[in-house]
């Protein structure tokens, strides 16, 4: 029971911010005595720091208190079929550093020495707060060795990852415990903890990087599913024109896609991912992409919707800002002419993290599996502190 409150204790500040004990106290509904010698404890444990003191209009200064950012880290680990991203993150959640290999598609004989050597940075980076690691996250497909043809990769390299379990090979890499999800789940959970997250309760979430692909919140907590694959938006079937399914969702709204286009036309695959997609000279490329993407992702989300009751669907991805706002813009502009007899409509809102955002979820699976609660439902909501 002791860790138990201490985990909410912590969870109250990092949803909240810097609290004083007294809004501690009510937002947990420990007595004012109990939240204020656990405050005192993780205080002493390092985990928890006071700040300067702030003078209300009435009554006395209070002391916030806040998470302290030295107090533990986090290691995130992207395995995505197009790069490798490493990441350290604090315990306020704020990125320490951050390293990247792309490839043309995952090789095991590659990625592994590749990601030996970026961990052995993440420890020299960090220097004598290393020993402060307290896990690794991982975030990668649960099917990396698929999608052979659409990728265009060797069948031996993909073939490969079937006899690999990704989560012990790293554990046994880092002698740390590995939290594993799959990349587009943890991204969900990245906008959960630090994003939209923090005032809806229930969302779908999509991200489109390489394939697009999803994640899924309800009543305010990530639903992996009993196969650790809810969400998995990307494999939705789109209907032929002859009403037979003959594609799936990421056939038509994959960054991979506009990659094709991208390198079909002379330009670098890469530009599907940043401002060029926007210019002039490829925007044609980019509009033709949007007009087959957006129409299907609308008739995936109203399926979603109309199966899960959705507050609202965050869309987000590892494309510019601008074209991010655009897939929105157009898929509403969709949704505008479907029939929603029967469902109710979810609103579209934009991702707040973008192109970490499946490293950072990954980093934040090891904080919430030391840290948290192992649910909220004790915490008060934010309005009751008032």
């Amino acid at each position: 029971m002791r860790q138990f409150n201490e985990r909410i204790v912590l969870q109250a500040i990092r949803l909240h911010g810097p609290l004083p004990k007294a809004d501690v106290g009510r937002l947990t509904r420990l007595s004012m005595q109990t939240a204020s010698l656990i405050v005192e404890r993780l205080i002493d444990d390092g985990l928890l720091a006071k700040q300067a003191r702030v003078r209300g209009r009435i009554g006395q200064p209070s002391v916030p208190i806040a998470l302290r950012a030295d107090g533990a880290y986090t290691i995130g680990i992207k395995v995505g079929r197009r790069s490798l991203d490493v990441l350290a993150m604090d315990f306020t959640g704020r990125v320490c550093s951050r390293d990247v290999l792309e490839y043309a598609y995952p090789d095991p004989h590659v990625l592994f020495p590749a990601l030996e050597q970026k961990l052995a940075r993440v420890n020299e980076t960090l220097g004598k707060d290393a020993q402060k690691v307290v896990g690794v996250g991982v975030a990668a497909p649960l099917w990396l060795g698929g999608w052979r043809e659409f990728l265009g990769a060797p069948q031996e390299a993909l073939d490969a990852w079937n006899a690999i379990d990704i989560r012990a090979r790293i554990e046994a890499m880092t002698g740390l415990p590995v939290e594993f999800a799959k990349d587009t789940t943890a991204a969900c959970a990245a906008e959960l903890v630090m994003g939209q997250g923090r005032g809806i309760r229930t969302f779908l979430y999509l991200f489109v990087g390489t394939f697009i692909g999803g994640g899924l919140v309800i009543d305010g907590r990530l639903h992996s599913g009993p196969h650790g694959n809810a969400g998995a938006v990307g494999s939705i079937p789109l209907a032929s024109g002859n009403g037979r399914a003959t594609r799936q969702l990421l056939h038509a709204a994959s960054g991979f896609v506009l990659e094709q286009r991208m390198t079909e036309a002379g330009a670098p695959a890469t530009a599907a991912h940043d401002h060029r997609a926007l210019s002039p000279e490829l925007w044609g490329i980019t509009e033709q992409w949007l007009d087959e993407a957006c129409p299907a992702i609308a008739s995936a989300l109203t399926t979603s919707a109309a199966l899960l009751d959705l507050e609202a669907v965050v869309i987000d991805g590892e494309v510019d800002r601008q074209l991010v706002r655009e897939i929105l813009r157009r898929t509403e502009r969709v949704l505008d002419r479907f029939e929603w007899e029967g469902i109710v409509r979810p609103q579209l809102l934009e991702g707040t993290i973008g192109s970490d955002a499946r490293a950072m979820g990954g980093a934040i699976l090891p904080l919430y599996a030391h840290f948290a609660p192992t649910h909220e439902l004790f915490l008060k909501p934010a309005t009751d502190i008032a």
